[in-house]
């Protein structure tokens, strides 16, 4: 079956910001929105990603503008915003995407790791969302798009504080949803499977994994950053514009 895609038209223009948008998942996000016609701005330390992202993308209504930032520096975070909004206006999409899923055992954790890890998979999706919501709050309402996962919902292991921050991303999800709703401004939770990213190929698909997806997974194939990226557009665009509090899960039909 020959698949076709939604074009959104009220993307068009709309200023979007992502971070960790160099790589993966988040150059799903950047591709996926530019084509759209919309003004994105990506924010990432991953400058040899992100070029190679910009030089590969091809002709778009707004080349997508990168701002190499550090997102676990809250100073650096907020600089990174302002720039990011001088460039394509107030923002009106804010997607939460950056994280690390390296994994670790608890008891090799210390209170430095432990900092660091809530640091890039959490906190700044909490200082993002608060950097924004002026924005949102002058243009008459926004979406704002916050990246769990359902690590935790499986209870899978090797990533112990990995699967608590994003499960309290749900929590911040809901958290904010009446106050923001009475704004117009939406906040979800963008909740994916096992997305295969070059990283994922590289470092932990293996024979076993691919038996796991065939085995547990109702849709066959992969799952990938495309099937994301489409499902952002539509949590920003006008057409989810009574979709707020909610988990919007992609994997398949996995949990």
């Amino acid at each position: 079956m020959t698949s076709s895609y939604a074009t959104y038209p009220s993307l068009r223009d709309r200023a979007v910001l992502i971070s960790g948008g160099a790589t993966g998942i988040g150059a799903a996000f950047v591709e996926h929105f530019a084509r759209q016609g919309a003004r994105v701005a990506f924010l990432d330390i991953d400058e040899a990603g992100a070029e190679a992202l910009l030089a590969g993308l091809g002709e778009v209504a707004h080349t997508p503008a990168f701002f190499r930032c550090d997102i676990t520096d809250l100073d650096a975070l907020e600089s990174a915003i302002r720039a990011a909004r001088a460039h394509v206006g107030p923002i009106a999409t804010l997607v939460n995407n950056a994280a690390n899923d390296v994994r670790h055992a608890l008891a090799d954790v210390d209170a430095a790791g432990f900092e660091r890890n809530v640091a890039v998979n959490l906190r700044h999706q909490v200082f993002a969302t608060r950097a924004v919501i002026p924005d949102m709050q002058a243009l008459g309402g926004g979406s704002i798009i916050c990246l769990g996962s359902t690590g935790w919902m499986k209870k899978n292991s090797g990533y112990p504080l990995y699967a608590m921050a994003k499960a309290a991303i749900h929590g911040f999800v809901n958290g904010m949803a009446r106050e923001l709703g009475r704004q117009n401004i939406r906040i979800n939770a963008l909740v994916p499977g096992w997305v295969i990213t070059e990283k994922q190929r590289a470092l932990w698909l293996d024979a076993e994994g691919e038996a796991e997806i065939a085995r547990v997974q109702c849709m066959p194939g992969y799952l990938m950053a495309d099937d994301l990226a489409r499902a952002a557009l539509f949590l920003a665009a006008d057409d989810s514009h009574m979709c707020t509090g909610q988990d919007f899960i992609v994997d398949g039909g996995w949990v």
